[in-house]
């Protein structure tokens, strides 16, 4: 099954994500070395949302994705 998970940014997200930003591309990189996060990227122009899809049992792989990523817990997302 593959769900989409649809990210709406905070204003000034491009400045702001520069202290997470290398934590959150590990935490993709582990779920894309998993299996679990299919593909997924920033949209620009613009640069406001991100769109990541992920595989698995049910959508239970894309929710822990977002509750665990650094950029959600740290209110860019």
């Amino acid at each position: 099954m593959y769900s989409i998970l649809f990210y709406k940014t905070v204003d000034n997200y491009v400045e702001r994500r520069a202290p997470y930003r290398k934590l959150h591309l590990a935490h993709a990189t582990a779920a894309h070395q998993r299996g679990e996060l299919f593909m997924g990227g920033a949209l620009s122009d613009p640069a406001d949302s991100a769109v990541l899809v992920f595989q698995g049992e049910d959508v239970s792989v894309a929710a822990d994705f977002a509750r665990n990523d650094p950029y959600v817990l740290n209110g860019l997302i």
